[in-house]
């Protein structure tokens, strides 16, 4: 199957609307202490549209130096009126913030959907909408973060309890696939605790984290409480995984990463949440409801070009309905509208940038080489940008790289099982050394919660994939991360609990 790019010639930038163009455009700075400012070493970096591989943006390079002064910012917030203000205090601040993000969702989700390459629809009903929700649930939290009395079993008479405080300065790292929601399930929560932050976005999508810094300043933080900190993973990133005042690191990204930031941290036995990567397993039964499945298989695997950690990648069928499901989602993917994320009707995207597209075509010629069968895509689209057809692969099985390691693109690899008997079932879907997310697709409720149970993931969904809520937590098993995001999880994950007995 040959799919078509539909792109009108022109530039990205000509495709924004006023006040997204106009941020884009405008000279950018680091935010530290409430100040705008260059790099100390004046250095700038590229920022890309994915779509065309035109530069649109020109960003600070952070170095050491930068960090050690967002530390001391950070520090000197921590320790002045922040940590004074009551819990509602802070929450009527976040919930104001939220507010905004949703008055501005048309110029943020813009911002997106160029920086990251997403269909600008998208960006703005999840990323924006997701991430605006979740700051007015974590604002409800900011008044409710309590520690407990205790009734102690030491005989004689004591006064008991516990005291739940903020852990401090947190880093927080974000990846380029989803920086405003990603940003959100790291300092929501974190201000609800009573920390001070400091965000490094991804390099290569650092626009829309500066335009949140511009809001924060907007809404009345006081300085210091945000600071955002544009530049490399290898620079900025690991100054602050191993900066001695950094009292948190949490971060998105890969497993590989997720290892050397856990090792940096160490150092000073810094707190540490992971979110690393997945492999998730969409199991259907032949009891499933294939026309309410198909096209939702289809969309786990394939929205936002799939590069999204809980991406539906590994499909686990039964053999009896096997190559209707794959043809059934192989039709969906041909619907799909390939183009600018800012084109009018756009569904599906470029990948992030040259360096992506290239590790995904590779994967996809060791599958090929090692067997695998190309169903539907395979190639990649246009002179410009970096697109990549959404692809299916058959004949895959666990031991190949396309179904053991996280591509993160839109590759499906088609498996298929005959033994109903659930322990087998699972074992198939639990063959993999992530444990982020998994999907159940059957009309058997019984079958749906016993298989729920034993699979080894993080969030299992049952009839649907990729549902996410700032009410549950999220975060995976094994080489899936440390610790959870969201829900009351992500409060206790930025606090530390301590104990008060007095004898009486």
């Amino acid at each position: 199957m040959t799919m078509k790019l539909s792109m009108t010639a022109i530039s990205g930038a000509d495709l924004l609307k006023t006040a997204a163009a106009q941020f884009i455009a405008k000279p950018h700075k680091l935010f530290i202490g409430g100040e705008w400012r260059d790099a100390v070493s004046g250095e700038t970096f590229d920022v890309e549209d994915p779509a065309t591989g035109m530069v649109i943006a020109k960003v600070p390079a952070a170095s050491v130096q930068d960090v050690d002064l967002a530390v001391i910012a950070a520090r000197k917030a921590l320790e002045g009126p922040w940590s004074k203000m009551t819990g509602l205090e802070r929450g009527k601040l976040i919930s104001r913030f939220a507010s905004k993000l949703e008055e501005l969702a048309d110029e943020l989700a813009e911002i997106e959907a160029i920086d990251c390459g997403k269909p600008v629809a998208y960006a703005k009903y999840v990323d924006v909408g997701l991430s605006a929700n979740t700051y007015h649930y974590m604002a409800g939290w900011a008044s409710k973060v309590s520690g407990e009395t205790v009734s102690v079993s030491t005989p004689g008479e004591f006064h008991a309890y516990t005291l739940r405080e903020p852990v401090g300065v947190v880093a927080q790292i974000v990846p380029w696939n989803f920086p405003l929601v990603l940003t959100a399930y790291k300092l929501a929560p974190s201000l609800a605790a009573g920390c001070t932050c400091i965000i490094k976005p991804a390099e290569q999508t650092p626009l829309s984290t500066l335009r949140l810094a511009e809001i924060i300043e907007e809404v009345g933080f006081p300085p210091g409480v945000v600071n955002v900190l544009t530049g490399y993973g290898a620079t900025a990133g690991a100054a602050l995984a191993e900066h001695p005042g950094v009292d948190k690191i949490a971060f998105t990204g890969s497993t590989e990463v997720g290892k050397m930031v856990a090792r940096s941290a160490t150092h000073s036995l810094k707190r540490v949440t992971l979110e690393l990567g997945g492999k998730s397993p969409m199991v259907v039964f032949k009891d499933a409801d294939l026309e309410r499945a198909i096209p939702a298989l289809a969309s786990a695997i394939f929205f936002h070009q799939g590069q999204v950690c809980t991406a539906g990648s590994r499909l686990i069928v039964h053999r009896s309905i096997h190559d209707q499901v794959v043809e059934g989602i192989a039709a969906e993917a041909s619907k799909l509208v390939i183009g600018h994320g800012l084109e009018p009707g756009t569904t599906m995207g470029p990948l992030i940038s040259s360096r992506q597209i290239d590790r995904v075509m590779a994967y996809l010629d060791q599958g090929v080489a090692g067997g695998a069968s190309v169903v539907s895509g395979g190639g990649r689209l246009g002179n410009a940008g970096y697109f990549m057809e959404p692809t299916i692969l058959t004949g895959t099985k666990a031991g190949m790289a396309v179904v053991d390691q996280e591509i993160f693109g839109p590759v499906l690899c088609a498996m298929s099982f005959d033994d109903d008997e659930l322990d087998t079932v699972a074992a198939e879907a639990n063959n993999s050394p992530f444990g982020l997310s998994a999907s159940i697709w059957t009309r058997d409720l019984s079958t749906a919660h016993k298989t729920a149970k034993r699979i080894k993931a993080g969030s299992v969904w049952i009839n649907m994939h990729h549902f996410f809520d700032p009410a549950l937590p999220f975060g995976g098993f094994k080489q899936s991360g440390w610790g959870r995001e969201q829900g009351a999880d992500a409060i206790r994950t930025f606090t530390e609990v301590k104990s008060v007995c007095a004898a009486l």
